[in-house]
Order: C-alpha cells, then sequence, then structure tokens
C-alpha cells in the first residue's frame, strides 16, 4: 500500500514537471503551422500571377465588348515594370518596340502595352484597338 500511495505521488511530481512540456511543444506546433500557411499562401499566388491581373480584366472588359483582344493598353510605369519583371522572372520572351509616337511597348497576351511615364505609375488606360 505505501508503494502505491509513494509511486503515485512520483507519478503525480513528474506529471507536474512534464505539464509545461506540452505547452511549448504545442506553441512550436503552432508556429510551425503558422509558417506552413504562410509557405502554402506563396506558393499558391505564385502560380496566379497578381501582378498581371489588372492587365487581363482590362483585356477581359475590352473582349466581352469586341470579341477579341485589344491591340494596345496604355499603362504607368510600374504597371510596365511589373510586366517586364514577369516576362524575366518567367524567362518568356519579351517583344519590346516603340510606337509611332516614340513610345515603349511590351507585348502581353496579343496586346501592346504603351508605356506613359506621364501618368501615375498604376495608372491602366481603357483599351482599344488599332481602327
Amino acid at each position: 500500500m505505501l508503494g502505491t500511495v509513494l509511486g503515485s505521488l512520483a507519478a503525480d511530481s513528474d506529471g507536474a514537471a512534464a505539464a509545461p512540456r506540452p505547452a511549448a511543444a504545442d506553441d512550436d506546433t503552432a508556429r510551425i503551422a503558422k509558417e506552413i500557411a504562410a509557405l502554402r499562401e506563396e506558393l499558391r499566388t505564385e502560380r496566379q500571377f497578381t501582378e498581371l491581373g489588372t492587365i487581363r480584366e482590362a483585356q477581359r472588359v475590352f473582349l466581352r465588348a469586341n470579341g477579341k483582344f485589344p491591340d494596345f493598353l496604355e499603362v504607368g510605369f510600374d504597371v510596365w515594370f511589373s510586366v517586364h519583371d514577369w516576362h524575366v522572372r518567367w524567362q518568356q520572351p519579351m517583344m519590346l518596340g516603340r510606337d509611332t509616337l516614340g513610345r515603349y511597348t511590351i507585348a502581353l497576351n496579343q496586346t501592346q502595352l504603351i508605356l506613359r511615364p506621364d501618368v501615375l505609375g498604376g495608372f491602366i488606360g481603357i483599351a482599344y484597338d488599332n481602327r
């Protein structure tokens, strides 16, 4: 009987010492889960091409109205450089040029993006055709 009582007391004292460990393990597990969620989000957004989203929306609007992609779309320098960086990052061939007014152009999805340095960086103009 004495061994059982002492054994249970010893087990209780070991249990008290071990109690903080699960809390630390829970913190570690929560931190790891948070890091995995952040990594999952980064991988998800990596393939969504978020830098092209606003341009694609302008192309969609034009496509719905006219049944074809626009020939031209004027953009600000932030949009321009994000498209340029997208080509570099994904190792896509860049078709750079100049229009008749001497403005820089870059091709994206059958549309020539025209750099407008005189407007705000995030500017996206109304898409239009060559006609």
